[in-house]
Order: structure tokens, then C-alpha cells, then sequence
């Protein structure tokens, strides 16, 4: 007999009403691959509070496991790309969209959206950094080859409570440069200079209307909120800089002027993690393995079993959760 494992399944009815429900399925239940991963560890994005509540339109096939990243072990490879019991990373490509994704304890995919886990991180750490902080760190090489270095002045980081904003403070810190964390949470002060901000600016200081050009205060900045938040953060960006846009938690508009960019050189740089090359996610997983502190990553991380998931992502969407949610599958 197949062996089963728990999953969630999201499905709509005919008039587009979301529901959950949980599930046993086997292995012949999943979608088309060639390759079966056994789930260890998934965690909680942005993203996925967005699918698994219905607040947007995340999911584009129905019925779905919703959750668009995890850690696991190969357990069949038909290419011969990966051995069985080796620890892989997938993150993006569809998963939890089109592809039946990692709320569950099974997944087939393709070879060829697997990664290798760094071997000097755990399945859970692997997942405490997850599709928010491997997209942080997608922002900082993006500023990098901008030359965006810390000798050239303070960086902002908008949402910076957040999973994306928490991990970009916490590498940004540790390579130096004088990060500006912007959030809502006032209280959050002392958590965010321990992960090494060294300014704390209200999020209201860029979220309400601003100027075209305002004073300039940054050269660069990781922006995970979109909107009015992003045209304020590039009106005060300096002659040269550049920001790196990941997010839209604030909106997908952006009701900006084109005066940073042709004033003062100020470049836009856009991030995507779903479908970015095999080469730049190895990289970035190379980096998370050696620019994030561990302890850092352990204050901001907080694991949970897969029956906390439904709450998690409400609680997300809520602004009641800072840093990172590990869900362990197994639990």
C-alpha cells in the first residue's frame, strides 16, 4: 500500500468561495515531476498568508497545497540530478500556484527547480531564511553590482519587521553598512537594532504623500512594501543610489515622478524570486550560508507545527508576527 501523508487543499466553488480542508493523499495524488521530495520544513512568506486566507490572488489552479517553499530529502530522482536522502532547497517556480506546493508531507517537482542545501545549514535554518530571506539577499547582490557599497553612505530597509526586511537588516548589518529601518512597530526598536540597524525611522515618514525630490538620505535601499512607501524611498535617495524592490504589501502602484531617476541617477532595480536562474539562486544560498549570523536568524525565527499554519498566516496579515515562521511538517 502507498504510503499517505497530511497535506493541505485549498479549492473554490462556483462562485469563487475559497476552502480548506485538510487531507491524506499518497503519492499518486501529486502532480507530474520527476522527482519526489519527502517534506521536512516550510515556513510562512508574504505570499502564502496571502493563498492559504484568499486575501489575493495567489493561487492560479485549482484545487492547491498551497506554501511556495521548503526544505526536505530526496527520495527518487529520475534524472539522476540529485541521490536519494540528499537535502535539497526549492523556492518559487510556481510551487503553491500552479504546482501543488509544500504544505504537505510529500512533494513531485522537477529536478530542475531544486537547489543543494548548503551543507552548513539545517532544513529548519534553511526554511527560517525561506523564499523572504533568500529574496533579501537577491536585494543586497542587486545593490552590489550597483556598487552600492557601505562606504558610500546609510541603506533603508522599508517593512523591516517583516520576514524579507528582518533578514536584508540582519545581512546588510553584518557587511556593514548603516542600515535605516523603517516600520510601524515602534516597539520593535530594540529588535531591529540587535539584528543591526542603526537608525529606526517611522514607517509614516515615507507612507504618507511626499515630494518628488526630498532631502537625500540614503544611497540605497531593500523596499518590501510598494506604493507610496517606495516613491518616497527613491525621492530620497542620493545622486547615484539605487533601491531594490521585492514587495508590494502596501500596494502594487507607484505613484512616483520620474525626477529620481533623471535628476539624480537613482536606478530601480526589480527582484524576482520565482523564476530566477538556477546560477543566482545557488549564489544567494551561498551567501545566506555565509553572511547571516545564525544567532541573528535564530532571534528572529519561531517554528511552528502544520496545524498552526491557517492561524500563522492570518496572524501575518495581521502585522502580528516579526521575522521568520519555520513550520515543521512533521509536527
Amino acid at each position: 500500500m502507498a504510503e499517505t501523508f497530511k497535506a493541505i487543499l485549498i479549492d473554490r466553488d462556483e462562485d469563487k468561495k475559497q476552502s480548506l480542508s485538510h487531507v491524506d493523499l499518497t503519492t499518486d495524488d501529486l502532480m507530474e515531476g520527476d522527482t519526489i521530495v519527502r517534506i521536512t520544513h516550510s515556513t510562512v512568506n508574504y505570499k502564502d498568508a496571502l493563498a492559504v486566507t484568499g486575501k489575493g490572488p495567489v493561487i492560479r489552479r485549482w484545487p492547491m497545497i498551497p506554501g511556495i517553499d521548503f526544505a526536505g530529502e530526496v527520495v527518487s530522482c529520475d534524472t539522476g540530478a540529485f541521490k536519494p536522502g540528499e537535502r535539497v532547497i526549492l523556492n518559487g517556480f510556481g510551487l503553491g500556484e500552479t504546482h501543488y506546493g509544500a504544505y504537505a508531507g510529500m512533494a513531485r517537482v522537477k529536478a530542475d527547480w531544486l537547489i543543494h542545501q548548503p551543507e552548513t545549514l539545517s532544513p529548519a535554518e534553511a526554511m527560517s531564511v525561506g523564499t523572504a530571506g533568500y529574496t533579501a539577499m537577491l536585494c543586497v547582490i542587486a545593490l552590489e553590482r550597483h556598487q552600492i557599497t557601505p562606504d558610500r553612505g546609510p541603506v533603508v530597509v522599508t517593512g523591516a519587521t517583516g520576514g524579507v526586511g528582518s533578514v536584508a537588516t540582519a545581512i546588510l548589518g553584518k557587511l556593514g553598512y548603516h542600515v535605516i529601518a523603517s516600520t510601524g512597530r515602534s516597539e520593535e526598536a530594540d529588535y531591529l537594532k540587535s539584528l543591526g540597524a542603526a537608525e529606526i525611522i517611522d514607517r509614516k515618514e515615507l507612507s504618507d504623500p511626499g515630494k518628488p525630490l526630498g532631502k537625500e538620505r540614503w544611497v540605497g535601499g531593500v523596499d518590501s512594501v510598494g506604493s507610496m512607501t517606495l516613491a518616497n524611498v527613491l525621492a530620497q535617495t542620493k545622486y547615484g543610489g539605487a533601491v531594490a524592490c521585492c514587495g508590494l504589501a502596501g500596494g502594487m502602484d507607484l505613484p512616483a515622478s520620474v525626477a529620481p531617476f533623471i535628476l539624480r541617477a537613482v536606478s530601480l532595480l526589480g527582484i524576482d524570486s520565482v523564476m530566477a536562474p538556477k546560477a543566482i539562486r545557488e549564489l544567494a544560498w551561498q551567501r545566506i550560508a555565509s553572511d547571516l549570523d545564525r544567532e541573528k536568524l535564530a532571534a528572529i525565527t519561531h517554528e511552528i507545527g502544520f496545524s498552526d499554519i491557517e492561524k500563522a498566516t492570518s496572524d501575518l496579515l495581521a502585522g502580528k508576527v516579526r521575522g521568520r515562521l519555520v513550520i515543521n511538517i512533521g509536527s
